[in-house]
């Protein structure tokens, strides 16, 4: 059963990394977040603030658009940012080794379409919209899972 998305407006980058700030605290080896959008939507930005919120010591986060994935060793577990874009085939998912790391990593998955039927469905799925102002963003959270409103929860208030 779905529940009712939550949507949230963010004017600048940085209120965008509040918001990937705050959701990160909530995550824990897992769970898979699922960043819908167009290109230069925010889904880069939101991911590496949501790293760089968990790691120890901070560090580069590139984009993992030619390397598909990159992977970090964070407080709650390790962390995997996948830039699924470049993939024309879900047999190239097993091969990254990403279907098991959505058990035991945190995931953070760029063009998540790719996935097709490998999507976990208990993934939080955020479609990034740019409605107006240059800066501004849409975010829009979807889910099924009953363990993702209680996580959500801290973002009401931002």
């Amino acid at each position: 059963m779905s529940a009712a998305p939550l949507t949230l407006t963010c004017d600048s980058p940085e209120a965008t990394g509040r918001v990937a700030h705050r959701l990160a605290q909530q995550l824990a080896p897992g769970d898979t977040i699922l960043l819908q959008g167009d290109v230069g939507a925010g889904k880069t930005h939101f991911t590496r603030s949501a790293i760089l919120s968990l790691l120890e010591m901070p560090e580069d986060v590139p984009s993992p658009t030619y390397t598909l994935v990159q992977t970090y060793n964070a407080t709650p577990g390790e962390i995997w940012h996948a830039d699924l874009y470049r993939l024309t085939d879900t047999s190239e998912i097993e091969e990254l080794g990403l279907a098991a790391a959505f058990t035991d990593a945190i995931c953070l998955i760029e063009w998540p379409d790719r996935l097709g039927p490998l999507t976990p469905a208990d993934a939080l799925t955020i479609a990034f919209t740019a409605p107006g102002p240059e800066e501004a963003r849409t975010l829009t959270f979807t889910w099924t899972d009953a363990k993702w409103p209680a996580k959500l929860e801290s973002l009401r208030h931002v």
